[in-house]
């Protein structure tokens, strides 16, 4: 077909203006990696909210008239020119990418502090065991455990200040919960009145009851939360939608912002695998130890005390005699201060009956105490990995790997002395299969939170989840709140053992001896970042076989 000249001349005049314009944006575009760190700091100080009333502004209005700076920012992040950077730089830019994207995802879907009441959970008694709470959580949220008792007044000082921040943000959040997510508003409920009996129990700690001043602050919270909860289970009766974000925007979900290369299709049929494989694995291990003795549980503190001493002790000596891991001087003390203490029987959750058993399994995915402790004392040499990563990003990593090494630790030889602790190790490989499979269906709005829950329960070997509640209602509410994080330890623990393979060939293709110390040793300097991340640095390979 011959083209007039008057269109041949237009179309010219509009490729000369596309390059012009290209040529501009590659003029001004930045290919300095510093520039990253600069707007890393510049996002981060956003995506802190203003204050209103002192509480951190959720508010619709105040999230419309921000987003045109979001927007900003975020074309910032694209016009960075990464080419000729290393890899650990890039990285980087991937992880900023991924938080925009988060924030991004909350403001469009997931959007919790209109959708989830335990959005507005305020104290936290206890330090998580990942990089920061496990969820979606405000940004005025209150570390109990950070504090000393009795206080020094510079600590009495800013509990004050932290204490008067929920008043305000009780009421703001009965101006922002107006969300249909019928699971998340009565699981929430609970949430809420925990925080009221926490906040009544810090009246009991040293030094609080004599001063006016603190115990006035604490009264107005527990009466504001009291507040909150009566008018939720008022409200709950009006509440008939979905919780669940839906099969589409889970995928997007993982793929874009916990950077975990599955879909909610290839997570179910993973869990399904692993959740057959470890019944499978059991049984075969039950028969193979068919004439050994039954293990017996600890029946009193101190035997409990004296077993999970020489559990931790047997488990340190292990990792460092057999070359697993470079052992710092940090793993002991941060394995010690969680040994955990006796339960009587009928109060034993899932993860106490195994302790019980043997401390080893559950002491394995302790290794989220050193990862901790390694982010205490040696921070990450880029700004970009030295803080938690938002939004849970780390899930795949952190819990993928806690879980990953239970397995890993037992292939290696740690249970050679215990033959039946194996079975302990099945156990927990399928009950997080079986809670993360629950936790799709949740998502999918194919089963209710309740439903979930019996997966979860009726799937875990021995009726071990079905001794106590309370665990129950905890995790299936958290992974319901936290899209990505109920299968994270299954998933992380597929994409670690993936990281290990290909980890492995690289070194095979160069003629390069492995040796797995250096492998556990390069994974920990990585730092908290999605095990699709750290894998690609290690390797030098991005791309993951058949799902390219």
């Amino acid at each position: 077909m011959k083209i007039p000249v008057i269109f041949k001349r237009k179309i010219s005049f509009v490729i000369l203006s596309t390059l012009f314009v290209l040529q501009i944006n590659a003029q001004n575009a930045s290919n300095a990696y510093e520039d990253l760190v600069a707007l890393f700091k510049e996002w981060r100080a956003f995506e802190n909210p203003p204050l209103r009333d002192g509480a951190p502004d959720y508010t619709q209005e105040t999230f419309d008239s921000r987003w045109p700076v979001f927007k900003a920012l975020h074309q910032k992040l694209q016009e960075i020119d990464t080419t000729g950077w290393s890899i650990p730089h890039q990285v980087d830019w991937r992880i900023v990418h991924a938080e925009m994207n988060g924030y991004d995802f909350n403001h469009r879907i997931l959007k919790p502090w209109q959708r989830d009441p335990a959005f507005y959970t305020t104290i936290w008694t206890d330090r998580s065991d990942v990089p920061a709470h496990e969820g979606p959580t405000h940004h005025a949220v209150l570390d109990l455990w950070k504090y000393e008792f009795p206080l020094n007044k510079e600590q009495r000082n800013k509990l004050i200040e932290q204490l008067t921040v929920i008043p305000s943000l009780n009421e703001q959040a009965k101006l922002n919960l107006t969300g249909n997510a019928k699971d998340l508003w009565i699981a929430g409920i609970r949430d809420i009145k925990t925080q009221s009996q926490n906040l009544e129990n810090m009246k009991q700690l040293p030094g609080i009851a004599k001063d006016r001043k603190l115990m006035k602050a604490i009264q107005e919270a527990v009466t504001s939360t009291d507040g909150l909860a009566n008018w939720l289970e008022a409200e709950a009766s009006s509440k008939t939608g979905p919780s669940g974000i839906g099969k589409e925007n889970y995928t997007w979900y993982l793929q874009n912002v916990h950077l975990v290369p599955l879909t909610w299709e290839d997570e179910v049929m993973l869990l399904k695998r692993e959740l057959s494989r470890a019944w499978s694995a059991l049984k075969l291990e039950e028969h193979r130890n068919r004439n050994l003795p039954e293990l017996t549980d600890a029946s009193s503190p101190e035997e409990y005390d004296r077993r999970a001493k020489e559990a931790a002790k047997s488990l340190l000596d292990f990792l460092d005699n057999n070359e697993m891991v470079t052992v710092k001087d940090y793993f002991e003390p941060a394995l010690n201060a969680h040994l955990g203490a006796f339960v009587p029987k009928e109060k034993r959750n899932f993860f106490w009956i195994t302790a019980h058993y043997d401390q080893r399994p559950l002491f394995s995915h302790f290794y989220h105490w050193f990862e901790l402790a390694r982010m205490d004392t040696e921070p990450h040499t880029s700004e970009i990995r030295r803080t938690p990563l938002l939004y849970n990003i780390f899930d795949s990593r952190n819990e993928g790997t806690a879980t990953a090494v239970e397995e890993m630790f037992m292939d290696a030889g740690l249970y050679d002395d215990s033959p039946r602790s194996r079975e302990i190790v099945y156990i927990m490989i399928a009950q997080r299969a079986a809670r993360g499979l629950g936790s799709l269906y949740a998502h999918a709005n194919i089963m209710t939170m309740e439903e979930a829950g019996g997966i979860h329960s009726e799937y875990t070997p021995r009726g071990w989840m079905k001794t106590e509640k309370e665990l129950l209602l905890f995790e299936q509410h958290l992974y319901l709140r936290q899209p990505g994080y109920g299968t994270s330890y299954i998933t992380g623990k597929y994409l670690l053992e993936n990281t290990l393979a290909e980890y492995a060939r690289v070194k095979a293709a160069r003629n390069e001896p492995f040796e797995m110390r250096a492998f556990f040793d390069e994974l920990n300097s990585v730092g908290s970042i999605p095990i699709s991340l750290g894998r690609w640095q290690m390797t030098g390979v991005q791309t993951y076989l058949g799902l390219d």
